[in-house]
């Protein structure tokens, strides 16, 4: 996976790593490519892509938190922005950022998403009792996937046809920031048409009047956003508020597998639910990396990213650098989560973040009272992606309290 030998040095005296972030060993298992990375330095060139690497907590957070020398509007995939679709608020920097992002928060901030907690905590309870009764079930597509599936894109105001094709047509766009390699081939065929469905269902006549979409489009008759900058406002809430949910719920369960005591500290005392997501976002970074561009010479310890090179921020390599957190590698419900960049830092932080967050709380709340032990209950199978880490199938049984 990696060399053996002292590092290989460049121009720059930066250490370099060999090995592919993008190859099937690594995404399958990145932990040792990680910890390697760490150890290198705090920046490591990655000479499969001629790109810059950072692994460890502080100079990840200080980059991200750094807009104006980390960019983002250049693209944050290994290629340029301009092949591939591209994100109307992830890879724009300001102040083209600034519009869409002040649109943005406040329609997707707590306050706004509480109209939508009771309807949810039905659904959530509803759903486990279902799952309950079923007992071995399929913690994936029976639950991680179904229920932001059965909430948000009601939320935006998104019909109930072809929902199914959000998941697919997400994981294709997380695919395209990493290189053209076989996970995005896989999805290369479908996803014209995919595409092509989607747009269909975020134009305003498609929308339900009292949704996020429809508000994003009265926002662009307000004169706050262009209308065209609306249509891809509500594509970007169909990845933030699906994919990244689906990961993150399925993060959850495999930590709860890896320390059942911890199962049992969140059913002694639920109000912990948000805490046991931070730090499963933070264990398992369903997000794993992300790239930037330096805007100019950037000094990062003792060494210089030059102008105009990528750099691959390794989010879920800061989330377990022992230099930052206290035996990172266990999930620990005692500890506070809350400097994690599972969701980005600074401006670019997830802005679907919240939604995130309220949905797995309800789900969390409805398992707690309703399920005494959560146990593996067959072999899991993860989902390779070039920019997510998750589960295609993540067996269980769930023992009823």
């Amino acid at each position: 996976m990696t060399s053996p030998e002292a590092p290989v040095r460049t121009e720059q005296q930066v250490p370099s790593l060999a090995g592919d972030p993008f190859g099937e060993t690594v995404l399958s298992d990145p932990f040792e490519f990680q910890r390697e990375l760490r150890e290198r330095g705090p920046v490591v060139y990655l000479p499969e892509y001629g790109v810059y690497g950072m692994g460890r907590y502080e100079e990840v957070r200080a980059a991200l938190v750094n807009w104006q020398a980390f960019l983002s509007g250049n693209g944050v995939g290994v290629n340029p922005a301009r092949q591939h679709p591209k994100s109307a608020i992830l890879e724009l920097d300001p102040p083209d950022h600034d519009a869409p992002r002040h649109t943005l928060e406040p329609l997707l901030g707590p306050r706004r998403l509480a109209r939508f907690k009771d309807e949810w905590v039905d659904k959530a309870e509803a759903l486990v009792d279902e799952l309950v009764q079923r007992e071995h079930v399929d913690a994936v597509s029976d639950l991680a996937e179904a229920f932001p599936l059965s909430v948000f894109p009601d939320a935006i105001g998104i019909s109930d046809e072809g929902r199914e094709s959000l998941l697919l047509y997400s994981d294709h766009l997380f695919n395209l920031f990493g290189p053209h390699n076989a996970l995005v081939e896989r999805g290369q065929a479908a996803f014209p048409e995919i595409a092509s469905r989607i747009e269909d269902q975020v134009h305003r006549d498609a929308l339900a009047p009292d949704g996020f979409g429809s508000e994003l489009w009265e926002a662009a008759d307000h004169g706050d956003i262009t209308g065209e900058l609306a249509g891809g406002l509500v594509r970007s809430l169909l990845i933030a508020g699906i994919d990244t949910t689906v990961h993150s719920l399925g993060a959850i369960i495999e930590a709860f597998l890896s320390a059942p005591d911890q199962w049992q500290a969140l059913r002694a005392d639920p109000r912990r639910a948000r805490v046991a997501f931070d730090e499963a976002v933070r264990w398992a970074s369903p997000v794993q990396t992300f790239f930037r561009t330096a805007s100019r010479d950037v000094v990062v310890g003792d060494a210089t990213v030059p102008e105009g090179e990528k750099i691959l921020m390794f989010l879920g390599s800061a989330n377990r650098d022992p230099r930052r957190w206290h035996d990172p590698d266990s999930f620990d419900l005692n500890r506070d989560p809350s400097g994690h960049v599972g969701f980005g830092m600074g401006i670019h932080r997830c802005v679907g973040q919240h939604v995130a967050r309220l949905e797995a709380e309800c789900v969390l709340h409805a398992l707690a009272r309703r399920v005494s032990r959560i146990e593996p209950a067959g072999e899991p199978s993860l989902h390779l992606n070039n920019t997510l880490r998750g589960w295609k199938t993540l067996p269980v049984r769930l023992v009823p309290a």
